[in-house]
């Protein structure tokens, strides 16, 4: 680095090199996620038009909504690795252009082994993609800036309900070729991801070294930066990368991360029908009605991230969501009235939503290298597995049982343990940059 940079002018030097960083990468990524979780979720929005078409029960739509983190979790972690040592750039385009395909022709189902095997084939294309980003940004953001790098990506999940919402509502009401409109709904939102697949290849930067947008000084002070994060940690064992595996903390963050998306994932893709069942409205003010708590998370999970960052505090900025999450849940079973029960759908959302990026802070600033890159694909992998357990056993139940009382009270349960088992984990200092 020049001498002029070494000066008093360093601090702002660093805060624009920074920004710069942050413009270029974090709004494209957040965009790529916002088209994944469209991608993704949509069926909670189709499922209110399809399972009645093609006479799905609630265990039958709960089993193919879960099924997508069986195909998710085959490819997570051979994905992450592929990011850490080949090419994000490549991979993460490679994700998009396969995953859009597949998530147009699920369109087309007509059975209950065509839905599986659509839901099957979206999961295994997709895989790779959160555990191959958050990787991807710890080669661009020090330990203490992940945070906030991280909530901007993440809040691509309240954004695509957002803007699928509105979306889904419109398109179903399209009966093109005589098909119904959810169909349409599942076709046309697979478009996206082919046309940002192509995006990403020129777009994103695989290391600051290949980045032209950045001078030759900015190149090398985010370069030593991260040197330096990495020689903070004990990296001794990095090119042993398979022996993360047997290190309890990233058990204990695996199971924090299962039973988190036991929640997480399972209100997705349940919320419309727990709402409709709730108020009784129309599949297309259903659909409206459900942007509402993602409205709010939107802000929520970037507060969460910003505040996490300026305090260095990770493990009860986590906890605390999950906690939050689980008393609103408790909330909307507890009330009839229905402004109340979405208020308290608003509030776990918002808290289940803010909760991913002081999590993956503490996750990602454990190692280094590819050792980093292996622990963050067997959290996310292994953890996935709940992604599938949450949406099926709140189906099994509600057929069960006839209503999602006894599905709810096992969210409830999920998040409660995960909360605890935050709390259960030791974090050095060294681990995030600050204290907490």
């Amino acid at each position: 680095m020049s001498q002029a940079i070494l000066a008093p002018d360093l601090a702002e030097f660093a805060q624009r090199t920074s920004r710069k960083i942050h413009r270029r990468l974090v709004p494209f990524l957040l965009l790529l996620y916002t088209i994944a979780y469209l991608d993704r979720a949509n069926l909670s929005y189709a499922g209110l038009e399809m399972t009645r078409e093609l006479h799905f029960s609630n265990e039958v739509y709960g089993l193919g909504g879960g099924i997508f983190f069986l195909g998710y979790f085959i490819l997570e972690i051979p994905g992450a690795i592929l990011v850490e040592r080949w090419s994000a750039r490549k991979w993460i385009s490679r994700i998009m252009l396969s995953w859009g395909l597949v998530a147009a022709l699920t369109g087309l189902i007509h059975s209950r082994s065509e839905f599986y095997w659509a839901r099957f084939l979206l999961g295994v294309t997709e895989a790779g993609f959160y555990p191959g980003v958050v990787v991807y940004l710890t080669h661009w953001f020090r330990a203490a800036d992940r945070a906030t790098a991280l909530a901007g990506f993440m809040v691509g999940i309240p954004l695509s309900q957002v803007v699928g919402s509105p979306l889904s509502a419109a398109l179903m009401n399209i009966h093109w070729l005589g098909w119904s409109g959810w169909r349409w709904l599942l076709i046309l939102e697979g478009a996206p991801a082919i046309i940002a697949g192509v995006w990403a290849f020129f777009h994103l930067t695989d290391r600051p070294k290949d980045a032209k947008w950045l001078t030759v000084e900015e190149q090398n002070w985010i370069a030593s930066e991260l040197e330096q994060d990495k020689m903070n940690l004990n990296s001794k064992g990095r090119d042993k990368a398979w022996r993360v595996v047997f290190r309890p903390q990233v058990w204990l963050l695996t199971a924090i991360w299962f039973f988190g998306l036991c929640v997480g994932n399972a209100l997705i893709l349940w919320l419309p029908k727990i709402i409709q069942r709730m108020s009784g409205y129309s599949p297309v003010v259903t659909t409206l009605v459900s942007v509402i708590p993602y409205l709010a998370a939107w802000p929520f999970t970037l507060l969460v991230g910003w505040n996490s960052d300026r305090t260095g505090e990770r493990r009860w900025h986590t906890a605390g969501c999950l906690f939050l999450a689980a008393g609103a849940l408790a909330l909307s079973r507890a009330t009839e009235n229905i402004p109340i029960g979405i208020f308290a759908l608003t509030v776990a959302s918002m808290a289940l939503s803010a909760r991913q990026a002081p999590f993956w802070s503490v996750s990602s600033s454990l190692l280094a290298g590819t050792s980093s890159a292996v622990a963050i694909a067997v959290i996310s992998s292994f953890g996935q597995l709940g992604g599938f357990a949450g949406p099926y056993i709140v189906g099994f139940l509600t057929d069960r049982t006839g209503t999602y009382a006894a599905g709810t009270f096992y969210l409830i349960g999920s998040a409660v343990i995960a909360g605890c088992l935050m709390l259960l984990l030791k974090l050095p200092n060294r681990s995030i940059g600050h204290a907490g």
